[in-house]
């Protein structure tokens, strides 16, 4: 039985590889093996930085509606605290929204949730 060359398979399989390390900085785009590796790596950073990313952002929400709130003197907590008492289910992107695009809008709705605690200042 003859012997079975790979070389025109492999050939296309490092292309492969390198093609989609086009863009990269140093030998990781260049050398085969050193490709592949890059590659898995990368793989697995942007699998761990898309939760990273959706963590920051949730953050980013919950400091702007702690400025938001601590401006109208009340604390985050006590509000996140009357929405769930009131039935009221806007999400920290959405609040973080309104309270950067309509400050008047959001005064509305942090009345309406603190309306729901008994003993509230608001």
């Amino acid at each position: 039985m003859p012997r079975v060359r790979i070389g025109a398979a492999r050939r296309r399989k490092h292309k492969r590889i390198l093609k989609a390390m086009r863009g990269y900085v140093g030998t990781g785009s260049r050398r085969h093996k050193l490709a592949k590796q890059t590659s898995y790596r990368a793989g697995v950073y942007a699998t761990r930085d898309r939760k990273t990313r959706k963590r920051q952002f949730r953050a980013l929400w919950i400091t702007r509606l702690s400025a938001a709130l601590r401006a109208r003197g009340i604390r985050y907590s006590q509000v996140l605290f009357a929405m769930g008492e009131s039935n009221i289910t806007l999400n920290r992107k959405m609040l973080s929204e309104i309270a950067i695009a309509d400050p008047a809008g959001f005064d509305v709705v942090v009345k309406q949730v603190m309306a729901a605690l008994p003993g509230a200042k608001a």
